[in-house]
């Protein structure tokens, strides 16, 4: 009964998550923000001055100024910033696509990158949520190419070791080690959440949106679990999934709580600010 039930959802392409020390789906799921919060990125949006000279912006900063572009002037790297310059997130749509590729393996470590490391190493289902807009393809490319290069302390081998696991389980046939990654990344969520349309200003409601829909999904995941599975050992948690959701902007981090606290009783998301490049439970 217990392989059979496996074996369905995995067709149904509903579980995969990392396994405790006892060798037990450990139900715990991620939620990250990319920019600053992954990964610092050399990606720049594009600010104009006063005499309409344009200036690169890095998202770090970005957090800290975007309420302010277009309503007052404000001096950044020697320049007065007067308004976005045109197209000023060009490079952070589905025309940078090829380029983000590039910048994401050149990218330093961020703050939430050793959470990264350890929800790939144990094939743990996450949901990338950011502000950029390009194709969702491109953000699983990269992830992809993370894995498959062994990038800065992930590891290919052990991710498809875990990822293994439920596919012995459930019995399933062979599938070699690439297949299986893009198996578990095509269960994964990725919201560039101004992909096709939402303002990459004040992307607020579009990281909610993906919040939403993320929690519905792996509650859905577990409460299956809980209902038809039984595990030789106890589970901690008794199938109530644990959320981590990281964002280095205190504004998204704000408008997250409020959504959390309206609409979620039972708290199932945990949320840890990265501003400045230190992660602090909020």
């Amino acid at each position: 009964m217990f392989k059979k039930v496996l074996k369905e959802f995995l067709e149904e392409k509903l579980l995969r998550e990392g396994f405790d020390d006892a060798g037990n789906p450990d139900l715990k799921y991620y939620a990250f923000d990319w920019d600053d919060n992954i990964v610092f990125m050399p990606t720049e949006i594009i600010v104009a001055t006063v005499d309409g000279e344009e200036v690169g912006m890095g998202t770090e900063d970005f957090a800290e100024y975007r309420m302010d572009i277009g309503k007052e002037p404000f001096m950044y790297k020697g320049k007065e910033v007067v308004a976005f310059a045109n197209d000023p997130f060009r490079n952070f749509r589905s025309e940078g696509d090829t380029q983000f590729i590039v910048d994401a393996m050149l990218a330093k470590p961020g703050p939430s990158w050793d959470d990264f490391v350890e929800c790939l190493n144990g094939g743990s289902i996450f949901a990338i949520i950011t502000a950029r807009g390009h194709n969702p393809e491109t953000l699983k490319e990269a992830t992809y190419n993370y894995i498959v290069t062994n990038h800065n302390g992930i590891s290919k081998q052990e991710c498809i070791s875990n990822l293994k696991k439920f596919r012995n389980i459930a019995e399933e046939g062979e599938m070699d080690g690439n297949e299986i990654i893009m198996e578990y990344l095509n269960m994964c969520k990725f919201h560039p959440v101004t992909f096709g349309e939402g303002s990459a200003t004040n992307p607020e409601e579009g990281k909610i949106k993906a919040l939403r829909e993320f929690i519905s999904y792996v509650k859905e995941m577990s409460s299956r679990l809980g209902k038809q599975a039984f595990f030789k050992n106890d589970v901690k948690n008794r199938f109530i999934p644990e959320i981590g959701f990281s964002d280095d902007d205190p504004r998204n981090i704000e408008k997250i709580k409020q959504f959390l606290d309206t609409e979620y009783s039972d708290k199932p998301v945990r949320t840890y600010l990265t501003k400045g490049g230190e992660k602090k439970e909020i």
